[in-house]
């Protein structure tokens, strides 16, 4: 029986030296008005590929990618304790080539993609010469597939797509965009939309404005406009009507690297409490010496850990299935979680640091908003919890119980008098 709770010597000296240099060189990068996705950015380059050389030469990079890839082939529980050490540093994914949404659109590209689309769009993309756009949500239908208009026909030629995306991540940065788009709308919902790659720079590509989450100065989740935009054929990526089957691969795992990188933040956080109660000085002693002080950094400690638990549990049963589909309850069910877990450590964090807390001069008050937008992104938390009952009540679905259900205490007592009945022949024979 395997139930250990040890990393191996080999890869535990691997996370020493990630934890060390994303301290060290790549947490400073964060600070010095860059973005990691703003690829054509001299400053940004001379800076970030020397560190993505470092990595490189550690036999860190990409390792979410198979050996074929460039990457290490890692499974999900050696990358969560990986992504748990880049979580809270912004520059650290792209550091270590394991960006969203450029890693999801890699993974698809890699199942599904031609050979010409690999050569063209996967490989630079995955040596982080360009980055991607993952343009699913509408304005109208929000996350939700099966309500999209944005259409695209085939005219024997080309398809050509029509309809506005909603939050494109990195849009304005990013050289290709893969689109979902209704390609048949007589089909099931679920078979109703495909997903093509489209070079950001193709005529009718019209991005309105970048919006920003709040807080930040220049937005970059676009706002985008599809003007009779005509692709290539063999732009398709996989089968006609497969887009949300490839979408729902594509989600998987991320969920699973999110979850773990918020795991990084909350330590982060944790931290930083922990430091200020005993620091923060009063009449008496220090803000630790108060119990409402103490419970809040007990409260957060244990979510904390529960939290990472249920992560690391979901990722070892990844690795176990080979199975996305076999292991969705549990997926959604961190999904749903780590805002919350998020949010509250978050707002603790700035309820001990009193005034500095909710300034400008910390960063909590981002981590707070981060936390409100993973109760968004990859779908709203009430959605996945409405995926976790659903799995979860598919083992019952065949129980039919009467009024008064075989687990009620008098069946129950029925039932156990029955097995030892009578009584006085079991007394007596204990005589």
């Amino acid at each position: 029986m395997a139930w250990d709770f040890e990393t191996e010597p080999g890869f535990q000296q691997k996370l020493d030296w990630m934890e060390g240099f994303v301290r060290e060189k790549v947490e400073p990068l964060g600070l010095l008005d860059l973005h990691p996705y703003d690829v054509k950015n001299p400053r940004r380059n001379a800076l970030v590929r020397p560190l993505q050389d470092e990595v490189k030469r550690q036999g860190l990079w990409a390792c979410h990618l198979g050996p074929e890839l460039g990457g290490q082939g890692y499974g999900q529980v050696k990358l969560g304790l990986m992504n748990e050490i880049l979580g809270g540093a912004s520059f650290a994914p792209i550091v270590f080539g394991c960006q969203a949404p450029d890693t999801g659109n890699a993974e698809i590209i890699a199942h599904y993609g031609t050979p010409e689309q690999k050569t063209r769009y996967l490989e630079p993309l995955l040596q982080n010469e360009i980055v991607s756009a993952f343009s699913m949500t509408e304005p109208q239908g929000g996350s939700d597939p099966t309500s999209f208009v944005t259409g695209a026909e085939f005219d024997g030629e080309c398809w050509v797509i029509n309809g506005e995306k909603w939050f494109s991540t990195n849009g304005k940065w990013a050289d290709f965009l893969i689109v979902m788009a209704v390609t048949d709308p007589d089909a099931p919902r679920h078979q109703r939309m495909s997903m093509f790659i489209v070079p950001v720079d193709t005529p009718g590509v019209e991005i309105l404005r970048n919006v920003g989450v709040y807080g930040q100065e220049n937005g970059s989740e676009s706002y985008i406009r599809y003007n009779d935009v005509r692709i290539p054929a063999d732009h398709l990526l996989g089968e006609r009507g497969g887009a949300f089957a490839i979408s729902q691969t594509r989600l998987g795992g991320g969920r699973v690297h999110h979850a773990m990188r918020t795991v990084g933040s909350c330590k982060r956080l944790l931290d930083a409490m922990s430091r200020r109660a005993v620091s923060r000085k009063t009449r008496t002693g220090t803000i630790a010496d108060y119990q409402s002080v103490q419970m809040q950094i007990a409260d957060s400690y244990i979510e904390l850990e529960q939290f990472k638990l249920f992560v690391l549990k979901t990722a070892w049963m990844i690795d176990k299935h080979q199975d996305y589909r076999k292991v969705r309850k549990d997926i959604a069910a961190i999904k749903a979680l780590m805002p919350k877990v998020y949010h509250d450590i978050a707002q603790r964090c700035i309820h001990i640091h009193g005034s500095l807390g909710v300034s400008n001069e910390m960063p909590f008050v981002g981590n707070l908003i981060g936390s409100m937008v993973m109760g968004i992104a990859d779908g709203p938390t009430e959605v996945h919890k409405v995926t976790v009952a659903k799995q979860h009540l598919r083992a019952y679905r065949d129980i039919e119980d009467p009024m008064f259900p075989d687990y009620s205490l008098i069946e129950r007592r029925a039932r156990a008098e029955q097995m030892y009945d009578p009584i006085e022949e079991i007394t007596e024979a204990a005589e």
